[in-house]
């Protein structure tokens, strides 16, 4: 990434990023640590015990193990600012749709704030890109790569 403001927005949402991973672990742990053997099998959580008993392993509803394919970059910012506020709507999208289904407060409380944050993401994925875009010296900024063909940027 050339652009330093770019650099520290990138870092910020990073990090809080980790914060929710982190929060989902503990909701998930919450929800699991005290099941019975019997409300494990009447949950479906059978298969998961199988393989991870109550420990948290990162996997998505539909049971595909979490991946680094997840987690995209073309090294070109334009590209990339994008994939990230994609990937920004789609975690909005899930907690849309846990919160759907959630009745417990002490899930659904902490699910309101994630999909909260996502969206403030999304807007600073999107001041970024404008970051990026206003440094570019061309009226097709999507011709070239900002990180690659440095020439074609302003100073």
């Amino acid at each position: 990434m050339p652009y330093d403001k770019v650099k520290a927005v990138l870092n910020d949402i990073g990090t809080e990023e980790m914060a929710h991973f982190e929060m989902i672990g503990a909701i998930v742990h919450q929800l699991t640590r005290n099941l019975s053997e019997e409300e494990i099998k009447k949950g479906g959580f059978a298969d998961y015990f199988v393989d991870h008993t109550l420990g948290v392993y990162p996997v998505s509803a539909a049971g595909n193990p979490f991946t680094a394919a997840y987690i995209q970059v073309k090294g070109d910012p334009i590209t990339d600012l994008h994939e990230d506020m994609a990937a920004e709507q789609k975690a909005r999208t899930v907690y849309d749709n846990i919160l759907r289904f959630a009745e417990d407060p002490d899930v659904r409380d902490p699910i309101k704030f994630l999909r909260q944050r996502e969206i403030v993401h999304y807007q600073r994925f999107g001041e970024a890109l404008r970051i990026v875009t206003d440094h570019l010296n061309s009226k097709n900024f999507y011709a070239f790569n900002p990180a690659f063909d440095k020439c074609q940027t302003k100073k």
